[in-house]
């Protein structure tokens, strides 16, 4: 029996190529989409898992409320927090991290005053201080040596890839020597084993923290309690005899007891566990980026939506099919067939399709992955081949099974015998369209929620890059390094050098550029008055700031050419926040700020300049002068021979800090950066949405078909009658045309509400107008029309004689 239900299957496959093609694509190309999805969420869900002790990790955040009504979260905490939170939680281990980011790393050799190389290395991350008790929370796997080596100052750590990076073979680089940021010589003391992508921590270089206090000179080390960093980071290992309710209660009056009150602001600490830090956006992790639930959950809601319209497309087809098979159906139930055998034979081919499909959506899933991987940025390799990945197609298979084959088998099944011999089977015998309707409806309706969702997220992505920053981000060339002393009384010759490059227009030195993540922040007071009840940002450039950048003066004047801070330039948020009606009043003012007795005298108000990504605030900032902190160089370029100048740039780079080597790049790819997530998601959009377009199109295409087959008669009495192709066109497309604006009707407030959602993320934003729907309703519908019109067609051209012998 098994055998002739199989010989059965593959002959119905092969005789209706064409139906068989578009149902097995339409299945493998939804079960693709699916996979592809679950390995990037199983990819995204996994981070940091692999810790042996993942669910007993916690980070402590801050929160800041200002009297103002604002707040602030941050994922530092002030440097003495460490030791406070050991003598106030004895029996729980809690260790730091102080994230460097990146830095120049130059190989020594074993003895440090007679260097037997010069390679130098630029670490662009990857390059942190920490305690002993941080790497023993961790459980990290040592190749060579322990935790208790981080006790030590002026000893480092390194992975096993950067080690064989400096050495050639990582066995070779203990006792070693190293310097960092041509300033701090360490040694390498061991080696841990090399940690997974899937990790907010991604350590190459761990250097001990008590060395980075030993060189507050070179590194941003602070005592007092009034300064914190997301940088600096703190760990505990909860255990489990111990409520984490029970010591959030505690942190909450742990700033005031250490920190006391400033009179302006209300701290507070929290824990969050390790588990939360990869998607949690209100604070920055360690590693290179958060993914929000509201992200998987959108990509889990586009799989789900996608192989529901794989499914929907399967039945439309099958049920188109079902008026052809009536007479076997007929023959099998007269020669004794039963209605659960007739069941489980269109089951069984069901699941040969199926089947088929699988195969078909692993081909896909394999030739796509790297494109995948590309999109959304993942660097290890994605495989389904684990006992997760066969899990869930093997899952996945039995539920489009089921949901793909259940209707189309029992509509088949329920023929009766008489009729189905009689070829007197008809619309009404299966049930009629209507359901079919329903079926179109959803399935456009899914495709236009997408195709929504893609062009909102396209449009606002175009906003985001035409957006007017208040600056002028093009052509700006960055370069980033230390700002030490030795680099501190080079840098104005080597700014003046630079000038001297015929492509060079401006160069400014600075601590960063306008729009950053960096949110460098104090208290501070106002024309002797009390402090004001919100912090005030800074940035630090020379009198060459307002040029390289293209800020816009709109009162005073520019600061003069100073290295220490003397003068100040600020927004006109500030402005407004202090209570001034017109920049002019501000000007001749001063400001105190971070304990500071001497003061900054405003001489200029610029133009608002958006300070972060425009998911954020204009932040009330302050610009003035200091050398100390010039960290970069801010150069504007020509926009002919770019690379030539770039040459150029590189040789004085060369010429004045030769055992320097240094990071740079373009301002607006910086910028960029701030939507890499955001700009995944709409590549994703519009991928999907022309997914679902494409099996909307096929699911059409099944309707039509049984639309033609049931109308066959009907069309040659319409011809005969003098109805013209243009006639019998509209008599098929005037009815998608109804169900296509049914289907938008549905689709258009899920879509808004989902959209207007994902907006909220950015405080700058497009609205969502009603062109958007209208464009949105115009392409299904054109689509629709082009899809039903190729069937259409050949049905109205049809011979009326041919059509009218049809039984």
């Amino acid at each position: 029996m098994l055998n002739n239900y199989l010989k059965i299957a593959f002959r119905n496959i092969s005789r209706r190529k064409i139906y068989s093609a578009i149902s097995i694509s339409g299945l493998a190309i939804g079960i693709a989409s699916c996979l592809m999805l679950f390995l990037v969420l199983r990819y995204e869900m996994s981070y940091d898992t692999f810790e042996k002790n993942h669910k007993r990790i916690y980070h402590i955040g801050t929160l800041d409320k200002f009297s103002d009504g604002g707040s602030e979260y941050t994922a530092g905490i002030p440097f003495p927090a460490i030791d406070a939170a050991r003598l106030d939680f004895p029996q729980i281990k809690s260790g730091c991290i102080y994230a460097n980011y990146g830095g120049q790393v130059s190989v020594i050799g074993k003895d440090p005053a007679n260097p037997l190389s010069n390679k130098k290395f630029i670490e662009g991350s990857g390059v942190f201080f920490s305690d002993p008790e941080f790497m023993e929370i961790f459980g990290f796997k040592w190749l060579s040596g322990s935790p208790k080596l981080l006790a030590e100052p002026y000893v480092t750590v390194l992975s096993k890839k950067i080690a064989e990076k400096y050495f050639g073979n990582w066995k070779d680089a203990v006792g070693q020597f190293l310097k960092l940021d041509n300033a701090v010589v360490v040694k390498v003391g061991g080696i841990i084993e090399d940690l997974p992508s899937n990790t907010d921590f991604p350590l190459q270089i761990v250097t001990s923290f008590v060395t980075m206090k030993s060189n507050a000179n070179v590194y941003t080390y602070r005592s007092d309690w009034n300064n914190t960093t997301s940088n600096f980071q703190v760990y505990m290992l909860i255990p489990e005899n111990v409520s984490v309710a029970q010591v959030n209660s505690q942190l909450k009056d742990f700033s005031k007891k250490h920190r006391g009150s400033d009179g302006n602001s209300v701290r507070t600490h929290f824990l969050r566990g390790l588990n939360e830090i990869h998607y949690d956006s209100r604070l920055e992790s360690l590693g290179d980026h958060i993914t929000t639930k509201a992200t998987l959950r959108t990509l889990s809601l586009i799989g789900i939506l996608i192989i529901i319209m794989a499914c929907i497309n399967f039945i439309n087809l099958s049920t188109a099919q079902a008026v052809s098979r009536s007479k076997e159906v007929g023959v099998r139930k007269v020669l004794g067939g039963n209605k659960l055998q007739l069941f489980k034979q269109m089951m069984g081919e069901t699941a040969l399709v199926v089947f088929l499909a699988l195969v078909l959506a692993v081909i896909i899933t394999l030739v796509s992955l790297p494109f995948v991987k590309h999109v959304v940025s993942i660097n290890e390799p994605l495989s389904f081949i684990s006992a997760e990945g066969i899990g869930f197609l093997l899952v996945t298979g039995l539920l489009v099974t089921m949901l793909s084959g259940i209707y189309p088998a029992l509509i088949l099944s329920g023929f009766k015998p008489a009729l189905a011999l009689k070829n007197k089977i008809t619309s009404a015998s299966i049930g009629g369209i209507s359901l079919r309707r329903v079926l179109v409806v959803v399935q456009f309706g899914i495709s236009q929620v997408l195709i929504i969702g893609t062009i909102i997220a396209i449009s606002q992505m175009n906003f985001v890059r035409n957006a007017d920053l208040g600056f002028n981000k093009s052509a700006v060339y960055v370069i980033n390094g230390n700002s030490d002393s030795l680099i501190r009384a080079r840098q104005p010759a080597f700014k003046e050098d630079l000038l001297k490059i015929p492509g060079v227009k401006s160069v400014s030195l600075c601590s960063d550029v306008p729009s950053s993540d960096n949110n460098w922040s104090t208290n501070f007071s106002f024309n002797n008055r009390p402090d004001e009840k919100f912090n005030l940002f800074l940035k630090f450039g020379d009198n060459d700031y307002v040029k390289t950048y293209g800020l816009h003066l709109v009162a005073g004047r520019n600061i003069d050419k100073t290295d220490t801070v003397k003068e100040g330039l600020i927004n006109e948020t500030l402005v407004s926040k202090l209570g001034l009606k017109h920049p002019e009043e501000a000007l001749g003012k001063m400001m105190k700020f971070g304990g500071r007795t001497r003061g900054v005298e405003i001489v200029g108000v610029v133009k608002d300049f958006k300070t972060n990504s425009l998911k954020e605030t204009i932040k009330p900032t302050l610009i003035s002068s200091n050398f100390k902190t010039y960290y970069s160089v801010g150069i504007k370029l020509a926009t002919n021979d770019i690379s030539k100048t770039q040459s150029a740039i590189q040789r004085s780079w060369d010429k004045f800090f030769p055992e320097y080597a240094n990071s740079s790049g373009f301002m607006d790819e910086t910028i960029a950066k701030f939507y890499r997530q955001e700009n995944q998601l709409s590549t994703l959009y519009k991928i999907f949405a022309g997914l679902a377009i494409f099996i909307s199109c096929m699911g059409l295409y099944g309707l039509v078909s049984f639309m033609a087959v049931q109308k066959t008669k009907e069309v040659g009495i319409r011809k005969v009658l003098g109805a013209s192709a243009a006639n019998i066109v509209y008599l098929f497309s005037k009815e998608f045309t109804v169900l296509i604006t049914i289907a938008f009707l549905v689709a258009a407030p899920l879509a808004y509400f989902m959209m207007n959602n994902w907006l909220n993320n950015f405080v700058y934003r497009i609205p969502i107008g009603v062109s958007v729907f209208a464009l949105a309703v115009l392409i299904s519908i054109i689509i629709a029309w082009l899809t039903v019109g190729y069937k259409a067609l050949r049905a109205a051209l049809a011979k009326p004689v041919t059509a009218l012998k049809t039984e």
